[in-house]
């Protein structure tokens, strides 16, 4: 019974993953089910439960099926439940109202980072949300804010086999050149990404630290690369590595962290 139960469960699980994952917007049943590999009546049957618990919700024209209300306000009980989250919105939101650029803030998740709070200045602004969203942490100023809380060893398991994946011409695919890129944010505060994960973005970066002073968030400024290009870009730095101090002293951090 618990294995039933557990892949009842996986079942239930991969028909939310495709729905989330859709770039076309909602699904039919026969979508899902090629999606997922599971079976038409499985999936119709999981289907009506899910819609049941307002996990999904079932459209007229089709019909189709989109993520449902249940899901969502669980998400923003999950956010609302995240220390960081409460500690750093309200800064990250007056951040991007000053430069008018992109900010986010993100929290390691394995191999990757996800993002728990975004919002958008006037010189950035996006039909979508980015809450919620993985990027990979060796090819972004998040991730490697997050990985500089780590030793040497600990990212090399958590990163796997070289070369890692190249996104643009710019990624660092190496430990050796990630580790040497690293060594700006223990002399800068910052770190940069320029046109690593796409081409015509640039973000920097700063550790967000809790009360031990483990590296636990980052947060970022971003935008095309001709917006950031009109910014000071040190100044910008500066600005960030405060708000990142302000957060992390709310969060507990009451004396500096010695770099290694």
């Amino acid at each position: 019974m618990p294995g039933e139960i557990q892949q009842g469960i996986g079942r239930a699980a991969s028909v939310l993953e495709a729905l989330g994952a859709s770039t076309s917007g909602p699904l039919r049943a026969s979508d899902i089910a090629r999606a997922t590999g599971l079976g038409a009546s499985t999936t119709a049957r999981l289907l009506g439960t899910l819609e049941e618990l307002g996990y999904v919700s079932k459209l007229a024209a089709g019909p189709a099926y989109t993520i449902g209300p249940a899901i969502l306000a669980l998400a923003s009980a999950g956010l609302n439940q995240n220390a960081v989250h409460r500690e750093a919105r309200s800064a990250a939101q007056e951040l991007a109202h000053r430069t008018g650029l992109s900010v986010n803030v993100a929290v390691r998740d394995g191999a990757s980072s996800v993002y728990l709070c975004h919002f958008e200045g006037s010189l950035a602004p996006k039909s979508h949300t980015m809450v919620g969203l993985h990027q990979p942490l060796h090819a972004s100023a998040l991730g490697k804010c997050l990985l500089s809380g780590l030793g040497d060893d600990e990212r090399r398991e958590l990163l796997g086999d070289e070369p890692y994946p190249r996104y643009t011409k710019n990624t660092l695919t190496t430990f050796e050149a990630l580790t040497a890129d690293l060594a700006r944010i223990a002399e800068r505060g910052t770190a940069l990404e320029d046109q690593e994960l796409a081409l015509g973005r640039l973000c920097v970066a700063a550790p967000i630290r809790d009360a031990t002073g483990s590296v636990v968030a980052a947060i970022s400024i971003s935008g095309r690369l001709t917006v950031m290009n009109d910014h000071d870009l040190d100044a910008l730095s500066e600005e960030l590595v405060e708000v990142a101090d302000r957060i992390s002293v709310g969060l507990g951090m009451i004396s500096a962290i010695p770099v290694r």
